[in-house]
């Protein structure tokens, strides 16, 4: 035996125990899709080749997960929510509810641990909402479901506004000058959500190189933090919103000030005097970093293009945005969604409570 072979020991001769391969399942546990005959694992609640909801039985029910695949910009999920309160969880229920959820044991923890109710899971499909709705129900965890697209909204689900005029009688939502206004009598004034929304580009230029690794040229660094509001009415499904940057505060006449921030307050002031049954949310910035497990801060790439900078040599710029702005949208439809479903005369709760 050549030396470089003499320490190698035959696999059969150790003492340590060898990790197995699941065993696979058994022909007659496989599930058959309905519409195109292909025989699928019983865990799945899809069909792997044509993404058909597949049968269930009580079997198979207790033995499917759900994917929760990371949805795509364009498409409509289903949000499920933690009910409070939840009774302790031992350590060996929290490692399969995570497990379940795709979620680290200590972010999922977080979640239950915020005594509010908060997102666990965004799913494709209704029917992969209800299943990990039914199996966290199976480990003490209630929850509820939330669609993406509530009735009567469209894909944007608010409405932009630049400038409020303001009278004993309500007022008046201007989306453009030359629009015509939107009146909201102050009786219709149901929830208000505040938050604040950022924003961070990054612009790069680097030099291809042929023969060379690529080299950054430049780049530059770009960060907006902003307060956002959105006013809920209960005549519309969609919010009015309103942020401190793009927004006309000509509407505060004498209690206009110099600073944007300042007047967003002023301005949320005022529609607290004039409608003191409003209920108020600014819940948002204390809790957004428990948010970002399961709705997190969308980033965008982009490219700005090649560039001749002189002869034989090329660069190409690159852009990268990461905003929380979605985040904050869904977080302020839920808000929506949680006191449109409370009983009348049951409120959220004062700001920092919920």
């Amino acid at each position: 035996m050549h030396k470089d072979n003499e320490n190698v020991l035959p696999s059969w001769t150790t003492d340590e125990p060898q990790d197995l391969a699941p065993a696979p399942f058994a022909p007659d546990q496989m599930v058959r899709c309905d519409e195109c005959l292909r025989a699928n694992p019983p865990t799945r609640v899809n069909c792997l080749y044509c993404a058909a909801v597949l049968p269930s039985n009580e079997t198979t029910a207790n033995l499917q997960k759900p994917t929760l695949r990371p949805l795509e910009k364009w498409e409509q999920g289903y949000n499920n929510i933690l009910l409070p309160p939840v009774a302790n969880q031992t350590p060996a229920d929290l490692a399969e509810a995570a497990d379940l959820l795709r979620l680290r044991p200590e972010d999922l923890s977080r979640i239950l641990s915020s005594e509010t109710s908060l997102p666990l899971a965004r799913a494709a499909t209704i029917d992969e909402a209800q299943l990990v709705q039914r199996r966290l129900g199976l480990l003490g965890i209630d929850s509820s479901i939330m669609p993406d697209a509530e009735p009567g909204t469209d894909s944007s689900g608010v409405v932009k506004v630049r400038a409020f005029e303001i009278d004993e009688s309500g007022i008046y939502a201007y989306q453009t000058p030359e629009a015509p206004f939107i009146p909201v009598p102050w009786s219709d004034f149901l929830l208000l959500v505040v938050g604040r929304v950022t924003v961070k580009r990054v612009e790069m230029k680097e030099r291809n190189g042929a023969r060379t690794e690529n080299s950054i040229l430049d780049s530059s660094e770009f960060f907006t933090d902003e307060v956002v509001a959105d006013l809920y009415t209960r005549a519309r499904a969609m919010p009015f919103r309103f942020a401190a940057n793009s927004f006309d505060f000509s509407c505060l006449e004498s209690r206009k000030g110099l600073l944007a921030g300042e007047n967003i307050a002023r301005l949320l002031q005022l529609f607290r005097e004039y409608a003191p049954r409003v209920e108020y949310d600014d819940s948002f910035n204390s809790v957004r970093k428990i948010l970002e497990p399961v709705w997190p801060s969308e980033q965008q790439n982009e490219s700005s293009g090649w560039r001749r900078d002189r002869p034989g040599k090329y660069s190409i710029g690159s852009i990268m945005e990461l905003t929380n702005e979605m985040q904050f949208s869904r977080y302020s439809r839920l808000r929506h969604h949680l006191a449109a479903a409370a009983p009348p005369g049951n409120t959220l709760g004062e700001p920092g409570e919920n």
